[in-house]
């Protein structure tokens, strides 16, 4: 059974930086692609980053420059390292594996989904 397994939210201020990990196990990955999405209550689930089997990534534009996405395949493990965080950023992190080597950042391209991360940015 594959399991994604996100750790690292919390809460921190403006400004202030995080990094989610998201462990997974049950199939390897260095061969996918995976990404994360955000949601808050009352919204759909958000694209935040992806990366490929390669290293290709792409990023949302309410984060890019500010998040970096990567991926550790010897430990089947990837990041989200979070800097310069913005209340609006406070949202559920989920991290998120597709069978596909290649990113799409549309939510309904993955097959595999962790429980999500809640990350609070407060002002």
């Amino acid at each position: 059974q594959v399991q994604l397994v996100e750790s690292g939210g919390g809460l921190v201020q403006a400004g202030g930086s995080l990094r989610l990990s998201c462990a997974a196990s049950g199939r390897t990955f260095s061969s996918s692609a995976m990404g994360w999405f955000r949601q808050v209550p009352g919204k759909q689930r958000e694209f935040v980053a992806a990366i490929s089997w390669s290293g290709a990534t792409s990023y949302s534009d309410s984060v890019k420059g500010r998040f970096t996405i990567s991926r550790d395949n010897a430990k089947n493990t990837q990041y989200l390292q979070m800097t310069n965080l913005k209340p609006e950023d406070t949202a559920v992190y989920y991290c998120a594996g597709r069978r596909s080597s290649e990113y799409t950042t549309w939510s309904g391209g993955y097959n595999y989904w962790g429980q999500g991360t809640q990350v609070t940015v407060s002002s």
